[in-house]
Order: C-alpha cells, then structure tokens, then sequence
C-alpha cells in the first residue's frame, strides 16, 4: 500500500466512523424505546435517557432528542451539498445510486420528525401506552430504514472515497 492509498483509506474510515456512531446511538435508543413500551419503571427510563444525553451522540429522548436529530439531519445535508456533487463529478456513472441516496435523506428526514414528536409525546408529563408504542415504532421504522440507507451508501461509494487523497470540498 502506497502512501497515496494508506490517506484515501483514511477518509473512507472517516466517513464510516461517523456512520458507526449513528448505528451504536440507534441500538441504544431502540433498547430503551422496547424497555419504555414492556412499561419499565419511570426512574429506569429517566436513568436511561440521562446516560443517552450524557453518552449519545445520536438520540437523546426528550430534552435533547432535537439536538440528535438534528446532528442526522445536518449530517446529511452535508451529503446532500458537499459529497454528493463530488461523487456525481468523479463517478458520474452513480448518478443513479446518488438520486437513491438522496431520496433515502428526504425518508430519513421525515422519519426523523417522527422520532421527535413520538419521544416528546411519550416522554411528556401525560405519556401513556399508545404514545409510548408510537416512539417504539418510530424508532423502529428510522433504525430499519437509516441502518439500510448507511450500509449501501458504504458499499456504494467506497470505491470513489477510497480514490480521494483528500476531501474534494475542502480546497
């Protein structure tokens, strides 16, 4: 491996690092989701939404979860205005993997709002079973579809990553 390789592996690393964070925050969030529909005790769900605000970088119920999923929605507008138009320029035969792509941001992003009306409403002062078995579903529909949407975005712009020596939108 040259040291050209070795730095264009690099950034396919980075790339996949931050899609890693987002996949651990998702099994968090969906263990506490299941532990707040199975009707755990109050103070165990509080316990567990602290640690995901003190830990988590992705979801943080309640207080916080606008802030997790905002660092999504950021993430991929970021795609959406920086990657994508490099990848379209030096791959132009993904063109189509790339309108996939997008259209999986614009899912993820509804999804995402869903989450966060779901997590107030459950997590408010008048939660109930139903409110509590919409975050479930929630949570459960972005986990299926935003953990679908990161591995083919992995598998299908690795090759182009990987032939970057360094970022093309930063200079």
């Amino acid at each position: 491996m040259t040291d050209t390789d070795e730095v264009a592996g690099r950034l396919f690393l980075e790339f996949k690092a931050v899609h890693d964070r987002i996949r651990s925050d998702i099994a968090r969030c969906r263990r506490l989701a299941a532990d707040a529909a199975a009707g755990a005790d109050a103070s165990a769900l509080r316990a567990g939404v602290d640690r995901l605000r003190s830990n988590g970088l992705l979801f943080q119920l309640r207080v916080n979860c606008l802030q997790a999923c905002g660092f999504v929605h950021m993430h991929h507008r970021g795609e959406d205005a920086m990657l994508f138009p490099s990848v379209r320029a030096a791959a132009p035969e993904l063109s189509a993997v790339v309108d996939k792509l997008e259209a999986d941001h614009r899912v993820v992003s509804d999804l995402l709002d869903e989450v966060e009306d779901a997590a107030g409403a459950a997590t408010g002062a008048a939660h109930d079973h139903k409110s509590r078995r919409r975050l479930v579903e929630a949570l459960e529909s972005l986990s299926r579809h935003l953990l679908d949407h990161l591995s083919y975005e992995e598998k299908m712009l690795a090759p182009v990553i990987n032939r970057w020596k360094r970022w093309p939108f930063y200079g």
